[in-house]
């Protein structure tokens, strides 16, 4: 079963930048909606980033201009740059990949990673 791989969490200080890795495997944008989300606990999933078939990228009102999705076509792996981290930032992200865009933002994943933590202190 093809597995979504998730690394490069930590913790920060507010203003810093971590780049997430998801080792995708066989998926690529072009075949599905690849994109990460979070979840803190006690709150509900946040999209935070995707990236669509046609190659164009989506990003929540909250990270836009700070975020930065991508995926290397070599190695399939997808990446979140993140910078200039907040405090509320602070969450698990995950990967995950769905056959549309619709299917993405209803949660109906294909697969989806365990996650890599994300703490942004101040």
């Amino acid at each position: 079963q093809v597995q979504l791989v998730e690394s490069g969490g930590g913790s920060v200080q507010s203003g810093g930048s971590l780049r997430l890795s998801c080792a995708a495997s066989e998926y690529t944008y072009t075949n599905y909606v690849m994109g990460w989300f979070r979840q803190a606990p006690g709150r509900e999933r946040e999209g935070v980033a995707t990236l669509n078939t046609d190659g164009s990228t989506s990003y929540a009102d909250s990270v836009k201009g700070r975020f930065t999705i991508s995926q290397d076509n070599a190695t399939n792996t997808l990446y979140l740059q993140m910078n200039s981290l907040k405090p509320e930032d602070t969450s698990m992200y995950y990967c995950a990949v769905a056959r549309s865009l619709l299917l993405y933002k209803l949660g109906a994943y294909d697969r989806r990673g365990q996650g890599t933590q994300v703490t942004v202190s101040s």
